[in-house]
């Protein structure tokens, strides 16, 4: 699949081998461990605007995912409970879709059919992809409260992944 076109993935055997395939492409070619995450600025579902620094001094996770992607619907709920754990430690998750390859109502289905907590932000250009050089979805980002990328994922995440990133980000307890 190329990245400008949009293309609909009818079966989740295909969304699956898309996925595993871009997981082992490795890790993101832009981001290296330890540096300032790029900042961005997009439009949320819900209709304002958010950036990255906008959360200057708080732990981000970011999900990059699509809604015809069968893991990005797998891991979502391990995220959600990660957030709902964390958030009382400033956690943010900012789930970014790539708009760019998919319908807006389908966007709204999967976001009302997981009651997402979070803020869901629109790349709808592809910019924030290109500038994050993503290889697939879903890909997350763990970014400390100075904005230094901790570890990133390319791939579906486990929820021991997920616990990893947060212990790289999150202040102790």
């Amino acid at each position: 699949m190329l990245w400008g076109t949009k293309v609909r993935l009818g079966s989740q055997l295909r969304s699956i081998a898309f996925a595993t395939l871009l997981t082992a492409a490795g890790p993101l070619s832009a981001q290296t461990l330890g540096s300032p995450a790029p900042d961005f600025s997009l439009k949320t579902l819900a209709g304002g605007t958010a950036s990255l620094s906008d959360y200057t001094g708080r732990p981000v996770f970011i999900n990059f995912w699509a809604s015809w992607c069968t893991p990005c619907r797998g891991e979502m709920s391990d995220i959600i409970a990660a957030y709902d754990a964390h958030k009382d430690q400033h956690l943010q998750v900012l789930a970014i879709n790539l708009t760019d390859q998919e319908r807006m109502k389908d966007v709204r289905k999967f976001v009302e059919a997981l009651q997402l907590p979070f803020p869901v932000l629109l790349d709808e250009k592809g910019k924030v992809r290109k500038r994050y050089a993503l290889h697939g979805v879903p890909t997350s980002l763990f970014i400390d409260a100075q904005g230094l990328v901790r570890l990133v994922n390319p791939g579906p995440i486990t929820s021991e992944t997920i616990q990893r990133g947060l212990a790289e980000i999150l202040p102790e307890r």
